[in-house]
């Protein structure tokens, strides 16, 4: 059973106890610090990177929904799962403006709290399953072509450890050279689909077939070490971790 990481947005102490104590009672779900406004919220996304996100639609400060756009432009791989939560029926129909999952609303009850985490367990097995279909998919091999600034580059996918932005250029590491380009990251993920790259974190893309090792680290993030002479590290974030594993694993 794949565990589900959590995050609890609520400025009232009481509803936020009431909604804790029915996630703990979930077998698979892990809960992170919770929030009291929306400006916490961003940042405790930012550090953890839950699955889902249960998500007052009233809080002081930044707004739930507008909490919840700001997340979605953050995230590089998959927005988190956001359930709206409110003691106003009308305040629903946001929850549906930014495509939550579900709403709850306060107090809660538990048949309707079971049934949104129903949801939730079959979106993200549908979301691990896409990702894993289309990473699967590679097409024959063809050479990839680098503009520098000064000349265009003729460079073999496979050739490629990974790729990182720098100094507002794109740095594309080979075994002995580094080629800069000003393509974004991005840009060169799309050239390279179907191959197996992977972002492991939002600033880095990974030829899988470098890749010699993968080390725990903290929070559920780890690393992964290349086969180049220098054994580089690279950072694996939570979200971009469950994926990888699955991809190694066929």
């Amino acid at each position: 059973m794949k565990s589900i990481h959590v995050i609890i947005a609520e400025d009232e102490e009481m509803a936020r106890k009431e909604l804790t104590y029915l996630l703990e009672m979930e077998e698979d779900v892990i809960l992170c610090p919770s929030a009291e406004t929306g400006e916490q919220l961003v940042e405790l996304y930012t550090e953890h990177e839950p699955d889902v996100i249960f998500l007052d639609v009233q809080m002081p400060g930044m707004t739930g929904v507008e909490a919840a756009r700001r997340i979605t432009d953050l995230a590089y791989i998959q927005p988190p799962l956001f359930i709206f939560t409110t003691a106003y029926d009308e305040y629903a129909v946001d929850a549906f403006e930014i495509e939550a999952i579900d709403y709850l609303l306060k107090p809660y009850d538990e048949e309707r709290f079971l049934k949104a985490m129903k949801r939730v367990r079959k979106r993200l097995k549908q979301l691990e399953d896409n990702h894993v279909s289309e990473q699967s998919k590679r097409p024959v091999s063809s050479k990839l072509l680098i503009d520098d600034g000064e000349r265009t580059i003729v460079l073999p996918p496979e050739s490629i450890y990974y790729a990182a932005p720098f100094n507002r250029m794109l740095e594309i590491y080979t075994e002995n050279t580094v080629i800069k380009s000003r393509m974004s990251l991005q840009e060169l993920e799309q050239k390279l689909k179907g191959l197996p790259f992977f972002r492991t974190h939002r600033s880095y893309l990974v030829n899988l077939d470098h890749v010699q090792e993968i080390t725990p680290w903290f929070n559920g993030t780890c690393n992964v070490t290349l086969k180049d002479k220098n054994k580089t590290k690279l950072p694996v974030s939570r979200a971009a971790r469950k994926v990888l594993f699955k991809l190694f694993e066929g």
